[in-house]
C-alpha cells in the first residue's frame, strides 16, 4: 500500500488523522510544532534504548505468550529505571546509569 492509502484508510476506519512533518529540503517546509518535535525526540530515543540496552529486537520466545512476557518485563524495567531517575534528581534518559 501507497502511503496516502495508509493514511487514508486509518482515517476513514479510525478517524486517526497522521500529520508526518516535511523534511528541510521539500517544497512545502514549515517549521514543526515545538512540543510534538520534543515529544518525537523522547520516543525515538526511547526506541534507540530499547533496541541497544534491552536487546528488544533479539528474542528468543518459542510462544505468543512468552513473546508478550518478554517484552512486557522489559518495558516494566524500562520505566522503573526512568522513575528512578525521576526520583533521584537525574537525566530521565539516562536509564544505563539509574542504580548508580
Amino acid at each position: 500500500m501507497l502511503r496516502t492509502e495508509v493514511l487514508t484508510n486509518l482515517f476513514e476506519s479510525a478517524h486517526i488523522e497522521v500529520e508526518v512533518p516535511y523534511r528541510l529540503n521539500q517544497k512545502n517546509w514549515e517549521p514543526f510544532y515545538k512540543p510534538f518535535a520534543k515529544v518525537r525526540k523522547r520516543v525515538e530515543s526511547d526506541f534507540s534504548q530499547f533496541t541497544d540496552q534491552f536487546n528488544i529486537m533479539r528474542n528468543y520466545a518459542k510462544q505468543h505468550v512468552g513473546f508478550f512476557t518478554r517484552i512486557i518485563s522489559k518495558v516494566s524495567a524500562f520505566t522503573v529505571s526512568q522513575y528512578l531517575n525521576l526520583i533521584y534528581n537525574r537525566p530521565i534518559g539516562k536509564i544505563k546509569y539509574a542504580l548508580a
